[in-house]
């Protein structure tokens, strides 16, 4: 009986993969669909706190996926180094664009987060309608920061993922190698 070595390239390339559409695909669904959802349900204030938690689920998943992105491309550079001329190599601008989603995330879950969640309570505690719209004002405005920081995320984890997908289709045609079953690395074609 003949066994196949399994290529750990193409694992850890569909892991990747996997990982980076549940982080896209996971916010435009919260974007798109939960949270008009909640606030066309529920009133401000309950609908306020859902997306809270939502959004602490969304960055928890996003550190766990971060981990897995790190590890990942950790074992292909271990294994396959940064070369061009590797289907598996992890370039560059790969290290570059994981480093700055894990920058926005840290900055979202230990910065900007825990300030929004303060200002987010004091307006919900303020008694005052003036109070109130202070409050609201602070919130919203932190919250516009917040936002954009999740949207340069999508912008980054996005590309990353294109750029993964795009050497998975033009490499065969741009170097002339394939993906050989019998070796973790790239043989040439033989034709």
């Amino acid at each position: 009986m003949i066994m196949n070595r399994i290529n750990w390239g193409v694992v850890g390339f569909l892991f990747e993969l996997f990982v980076l559409t549940l982080w896209v695909g996971g916010l435009v669904v919260i974007i798109a669909l939960v949270i008009p959802a909640v606030f066309n349900s529920f009133g401000m204030e309950p609908a306020g706190r859902f997306l809270r938690r939502i959004f602490d689920g969304f960055g928890l998943m996003n550190v766990c996926i971060l981990v897995v992105l790190g590890v990942v491309a950790g074992m292909r550079f271990r294994t396959f180094g940064s070369s061009p001329s590797e289907m598996f190599s992890v370039s560059s601008v790969e290290w570059w664009l994981l480093a700055g989603m894990t920058l926005i995330t840290f900055s979202i879950l230990v910065v900007l987060g825990p300030q929004a969640i303060d200002l987010q309570e004091q307006a919900f505690e303020a008694v005052s309608k003036e109070d109130k719209d202070i409050a609201y004002a602070l919130f919203f405005r932190l919250h516009m920061i917040v936002r954009a920081c999740h949207l340069v995320n999508f912008g980054l984890a996005a590309s990353l993922f294109i750029i993964k997908v795009r050497k998975i289709l033009f490499y065969q045609s741009i170097h002339g190698y394939s993906v050989s079953a019998d070796d973790d690395r790239t043989t040439e074609m033989r034709t």
